[in-house]
């Protein structure tokens, strides 16, 4: 995103709010098992949430889920339109790509409302740090369908820094993928 987020200026939560989504494909499947399906994935989510006005916080796109921190408080629609609309464009330009018309792509999804700061600043860590906890990358940044280096490239380091500072084994997040 080219968007100049991180922490300026401060963050507000309110009852629109910032939410924390986490999302799978039908039975776990690794649809998205190619970089340029997960090029797919990230740009779809990408320009629908342009098109919602959404401040994406955190992004993690993975063969079978992703992880979204968005912020919806600019935003007239629901974080369920948003995230009916994301799975019906996934499906449809996934299967258009893979010449399977009709098949279900994504199963559900679960968000949780973050309305305290220290909440809020544990998952932001725990979607930058997810491509590690899947023990794909040593290091976070070096995964390009998540957010860590463009956050490490665009917060102040002391933000950067405190993020990173909160613990996430205690996130409470569906990540069993």
């Amino acid at each position: 995103m080219s968007e100049s987020w991180p922490h300026s200026p401060p963050h507000h939560f309110t009852a629109k709010g910032t939410y924390i989504i986490t999302s799978a494909t039908l039975h776990r499947r690794p649809l998205f098992n190619t970089d340029a399906k997960l090029d797919l994935f990230r740009d779809t989510t990408f320009e629908l949430a342009r098109d919602y006005n959404l401040l994406l916080q955190a992004w993690a796109f993975f063969a079978n889920h992703y992880h979204l921190v968005a912020c919806f408080e600019n935003v007239g629609a629901a974080n369920l339109n948003f995230v009916r609309h994301l799975h019906r464009e996934l499906a449809i330009r996934l299967n258009r790509l893979d010449a399977l018309p009709g098949r279900r792509v994504m199963y559900e999804f679960w968000d949780t409302h973050l309305t305290f700061e220290k909440s809020w600043l544990a998952r932001l860590n725990y979607v930058h740090q997810n491509p590690v906890h899947h023990r794909l990358v040593a290091v976070a940044s070096a995964y390009r369908w998540c957010s860590a280096r463009w956050f490490e490239t665009n917060a102040r380091s002391a933000f950067v820094k405190t993020v990173a500072s909160f613990k996430t084994d205690r996130v409470n997040v569906p990540d069993d993928f």
